[in-house]
């Protein structure tokens, strides 16, 4: 089964998967997760994967595979390329970075650059991935973001 992460880290667009089925090179590949948040396997075609942990991921193509296929197929999903989260505003260079597990706030603006002298390090706000209603919420230096997070950081005016 592949990697979860302590948040069970849901895959969506744009991240890079390495699927592995022990034993059978020709079932194993990297793809990456499409626009529609699907990826195309051999045999089975077209997969939705969009939300789903790589544990579950592994067990549904564990689960087809086996039969037809494979006796006992043993699958792994793992992350090799995360999608982008994005930070603007008052840093010095603005722009989409690849996730990493357990980034904060403070480390994704450093990524960026760090701060310009005109930001107000207590005027930050995120829109989550996903978010319902897409408004920026007010985050703290060291609060975790997630993949596909928008940063931004306010200009002070004194």
């Amino acid at each position: 089964t592949g990697a979860g992460g302590p948040l069970e880290y849901r895959l969506s667009t744009g991240d890079k998967l390495r699927i592995q089925v022990y034993g059978e090179d020709d079932l194993s590949l990297e793809t990456r997760v499409n626009d529609n948040g699907e990826i195309s396997y051999p045999f089975l075609g077209i997969l939705k994967v969009v939300g789903k942990t790589p544990a579950q991921l592994a067990d549904e193509i564990a689960g087809k595979l086996r039969g037809d296929y494979l006796v006992n197929p043993k699958v792994s999903v793992d992350i090799v390329e995360y999608r982008l989260f994005y930070v603007n505003g008052e840093v010095t260079a603005p722009g989409g970075f690849p996730f990493q597990p357990g980034i904060t706030v403070r480390k994704a603006i450093s990524l960026a650059g760090g701060f310009k002298e005109r930001a107000d390090k207590d005027k930050i706000f995120i829109i989550k991935e996903g978010s319902a209603n897409g408004k920026p919420a007010p985050v703290h230096l060291d609060d975790r973001i997630s993949p596909g997070d928008i940063i931004t950081v306010e200009e002070s005016f004194f």
